[in-house]
């Protein structure tokens, strides 16, 4: 594994070395000579690829996103046409994510709490990953046709949040499962907006 990241262009070792020491270490505590030295390479070529650390934060964090874009492609292709399953899934995932994660948390989240600066520059990367994220949250939610896909999408950004500050604190004993249960609860109980959707389940219930 080391011999196969030496091989890789001096640029990508830098990320894959910020990528590591930002999300276990804190963006704060960890300097360019950690990450030139974790990387193979030096302060000089770290700033050749990197104006600055705030332009290595940006890009890490960039990066980042593009991961969990991946995600929404993954559902897409895992679930297509089938905005609901996509949705049940995106709950699913996020749920073993958070516990894989541990205390570790959600980067851009960890990033956001370090970096209080409204100027610098990973804030507005952080800014319009949240933004997209939402976005793309009420937009299944809209197209599964579910009432309220806006105020939807928001509960379960916060049982999301909210499994990942339980996480820190108490541990992730049986989470995972628990976050599940209360989104798939909170996406039933937006499939039928009128007691009138509700009688075909009734009547198919009951065995009318």
């Amino acid at each position: 594994m080391e011999s196969e990241t030496a091989a890789l262009p001096p640029r990508e070792r830098i990320l894959r070395a910020a990528d590591d020491l930002f999300y276990r270490q804190g963006i704060r505590a960890v300097g360019v000579e950690a990450i030139a030295e974790a990387a193979g390479t030096n302060k000089m070529t770290l700033y050749r690829h990197f104006p600055s650390k705030d332009a290595l934060v940006a890009e890490y964090l960039r990066r980042k996103a593009k991961r969990v874009e991946a995600l929404w492609e993954r559902l897409d292709t895992e679930h297509p046409g089938d905005p609901l399953g996509q949705l049940r899934a995106w709950v699913e995932y996020m749920a073993a994510d958070v516990v894989a994660r541990g205390n570790r948390g959600c980067a851009h989240a960890n990033a956001a709490v370090e970096l209080t600066e409204k100027e610098h520059p990973a804030r507005r990367v952080i800014e319009a990953f949240k933004k997209a994220q939402r976005e793309r949250l009420t937009r299944l939610c809209c197209d599964a046709g579910l009432s309220e896909p806006e105020l939807l999408a928001d509960e379960l950004y916060l049982v999301l949040e909210g499994a990942r500050v339980s996480v820190q604190s108490v541990g992730s004993d049986d989470l995972g499962a628990r976050m599940v249960r209360i989104g798939q609860a909170i996406i039933a109980s937006r499939a039928y907006s009128d007691v009138r959707d509700l009688r075909p389940l009734r009547r198919r219930a009951s065995g009318d």
